[in-house]
């Protein structure tokens, strides 16, 4: 199971998604939308405008969610 998560320097909720990711010890990996190009392309493409957005497979959602966290440990 693959974890993306579209991020942005200084972003709050992104911070916490990372955190509990962490407590859970599933591994991400961080895509910089102000430093990879077309990144926030495919945000929006989603249709999302708020970070962080987290893709799991053909999951997606936008915002911190400890539910959604929880339910991938």
């Amino acid at each position: 199971m693959e974890i993306q998560i579209y991020s942005k320097p200084a972003c709050v909720q992104c911070t916490a998604t990372y955190r509990a990711l962490d407590k859970q010890g599933l591994e991400y990996t961080v895509i910089d939308i102000t430093a990879e190009t077309g990144a926030q392309a495919e945000v929006e493409a989603l249709g999302y405008r708020q970070l962080p957005v987290v893709v799991v497979g053909e999951e997606h959602w936008s915002g911190f969610r400890p539910d959604r966290i929880q339910a991938l440990a």
